[in-house]
């Protein structure tokens, strides 16, 4: 297997993971943050990075924790009381975190969106970008709805949604969603003593809903938004496991190949389902004419796209946007890709080394103008 690494001494084979974690599992109305619960996390984490793989967690539990430092017994339902709650709680989440990891000298960051931060282009490869280096650089991301400044009209509506958008953000291979539960099950086990586990079953299948519950008193998602994230995870080719957390070694159980609960199979593979993403995009802003070199590349090594082999470029666009790469000889487009550089930018770097962006601009975004993550080969 390939090994090759970059200047962190991260493999490039590292597997990536987002686990999220709901209120309801971590979290008591009374007593806030169950520490002791993060602190096995941080403990199984470590190990999976040590296994070559990179976690990404998407945290609830802000609001909880907020609310027993106020000492509020019940949710509030005006929004601008859980706007104060999540701003108070987010202090403790990440102290609580952060302590954990600590101990295995490992840092993290947090990570607060909104739905207009992916939403808008330039910020979503803002925040891909910044995701990407984090991990590259051995962090452990913590990511939460940015709750304190969200209106109801913005809002994700709950945490099993970011979960999804965040796999997608990443290219991770699976969606880990920690819950109270073991699982879906065809029938409420709380009140059936008969219902069965669906052990696995494919993301997105309709018929999966019927069995979905509602949510608890903490948290805003139930089992229905846990099959939603799922087939939305699905769209980047990611499986999605629903099960307990209670026990953190089940996240070790995934890695060994053992799944617990549910596991929500993606119908695509993850590039086979990356490309049918921006193949299925509207039409391209713009195009990029590449030299022999770069067409070559694209084609026989499947590598990003540099300046320096682009001769010339048509259009306008920004960065984020969509964009033919066309071979300049033959005139036929040979791949298309998200570009990282708006096209007054590009107009001033295309055909230069990499390492003269940043003399020419004043800055540096990416190295590539197109990075291979983000593009599909014809």
């Amino acid at each position: 297997m390939n090994t090759m690494s970059d200047n962190t001494g991260r493999g490039s084979d590292r597997q990536r993971w987002v686990i999220k974690l709901g209120s309801s599992l971590l979290t008591d109305p009374e007593a806030g943050l169950n520490h002791s619960l993060i602190e096995q996390l941080a403990t199984v984490g470590a190990d999976l990075r040590d296994r070559g793989i990179d976690i990404v967690l998407v945290s609830s539990g802000a609001i909880a924790e907020g609310m027993q430092r106020l000492g509020w017994k019940s949710r509030p339902h005006e929004l601008f009381r859980l706007q104060a709650a999540a701003a108070v709680g987010q202090m403790g989440l990440a102290q609580a975190y952060q302590n954990a990891f600590s101990h295995f000298s490992v840092q993290t960051a947090q990570i607060l969106l909104t739905e207009a931060d992916l939403n808008d282009r330039t910020r979503y490869l803002n925040a891909r970008s910044a995701l990407r280096s984090m991990l590259e650089l051995g962090i452990v991301p913590v990511v939460n709805e940015n709750d304190t400044v969200v209106t109801e009209e913005i809002q994700f509506g709950d945490n099993d949604t970011l979960g999804a958008l965040v796999t997608n953000l990443v290219e991770a291979e699976y969606l880990v969603i920690l819950t109270d539960q073991q699982g879906l099950f065809d029938a409420d086990p709380r009140h059936q003593s008969n219902a069965h586990l669906i052990r696995e079953a494919m993301a997105g299948d309709a018929a999966l809903e019927a069995y979905a519950g509602p949510g608890g008193a903490l948290g805003r998602g139930g089992m229905l938004t846990k099959l939603q994230a799922a087939a939305r995870a699905a769209r980047s080719g990611a499986s999605t496991v629903i099960c307990s957390g209670h026990d953190m070694e089940r996240l070790a159980d995934i890695a060994n190949g053992n799944f617990p609960g549910t596991v929500l199979r993606a119908g695509a593979g993850r590039i086979a389902a990356r490309k049918q993403w921006l193949a299925g995009r509207l039409r391209a802003s713009g195009r990029l004419f590449l030299d022999a070199g770069a067409v070559a590349v694209l084609i026989d090594s499947g590598k990003s796209l540099l300046p320096v082999g682009v001769q010339r470029l048509e259009g306008r666009f920004e960065r984020g946007d969509l964009v033919d790469c066309v071979d300049a000889a033959s005139g036929r487009a040979v791949a298309r890709g998200l570009i990282n550089y708006g096209s007054v930018e590009a107009e001033k770097i295309i055909g230069l080394a990499s390492s003269q962006i940043e003399e020419i601009l004043g800055y540096v975004d990416e190295p590539e103008l197109v990075h291979r993550d983000n593009m599909v080969v014809f």
